[in-house]
């Protein structure tokens, strides 16, 4: 016999062992790791001039995959939506004393505190982008410049508190949440299974990010253009592509 595991308001009862599921559609998978890398990318790219292309492509990235996630939480798939998983603090605050107990709550898609993190990483995101944008074009003098290093480095601790937050659910839950995230199935009741991983969609998402990648690299690329690209240092970031291969 299986044995129930206990869940709090909000939670969705499952079996201990229970079945594995598709929870995450291709859509939300491939949103969440293009976004991951588009971060780490553009941190990785912010102080070198040869590299700027490369941080400006990223930054435009994902200020694109925040449109596409703001459209997917409301029309993907069920554990995608924003309604399904966003809660008050009241269920935020009964999660994490949960997590003190024997017998954590289990959300079969994003638990309340995994909910905050995305909330707070979609807005830093969307704001580092735009700040970024608004210096590039030389908007405000250096307050955007401020304002964006100042999001870019909140969006590096939300990121910190989410992996640890990851790590700790896996191992208080007994499941491994990443690759979860990579295979789209978590142990869950059958009834909160969604019925199809929507690949027409993500191939619709991938090939929007090979145009833009393919745009923004281009001679006509806007990002070759502007107001900081025709100062003398955007002039080398202009030519960025041209030192691919040489050490900076």
């Amino acid at each position: 016999m299986t044995n129930p595991t206990t869940t709090g308001a909000g939670a969705e009862a499952v079996s201990s062992p229970a079945p594995r599921i598709l929870v995450w559609d291709w859509p939300t998978r491939i949103f969440h790791w293009t976004l991951a890398g588009s971060f780490a990318g553009a941190w990785l790219t912010a102080e070198s001039e040869r590299l700027a292309l490369w941080h400006m492509s990223f930054g435009f990235t994902m200020l694109g995959l925040v449109a596409f996630r703001l459209f997917w939480g409301v029309a993907g798939t069920r554990h995608a939506r924003f309604r399904n998983f966003l809660t008050g603090p009241g269920a935020v605050w009964r999660y994490l004393r949960s997590l003190l107990s024997p017998r954590p709550e289990h959300h079969t898609g994003h638990n309340p505190a995994g909910a905050v993190a995305v909330v707070l990483l979609l807005l830093l995101a969307e704001g580092t982008a735009l700040t970024g944008w608004a210096y590039w074009s030389e908007f405000g003098g250096e307050f955007f410049e401020d304002v964006h290093e100042a999001m870019a480095t909140a969006m590096l601790a939300v990121v910190g508190v989410h992996v640890a937050g990851v790590i700790l659910s896996s191992l208080l839950h007994r499941e491994n949440l990443v690759g979860a995230m990579l295979s789209g199935f978590k142990r869950g009741a059958p009834e909160a299974a969604i019925p199809r991983a929507r690949p027409l969609v993500a191939l619709l998402l991938v090939a929007a990010l090979a145009a833009f990648w393919s745009y923004a690299w281009s001679p006509s690329s806007f990002l070759r253009g502007g107001p900081v690209a025709e100062s003398p240092a955007g002039a080398e970031r202009a030519d960025a592509h041209e030192g691919d291969g040489d050490d900076d």
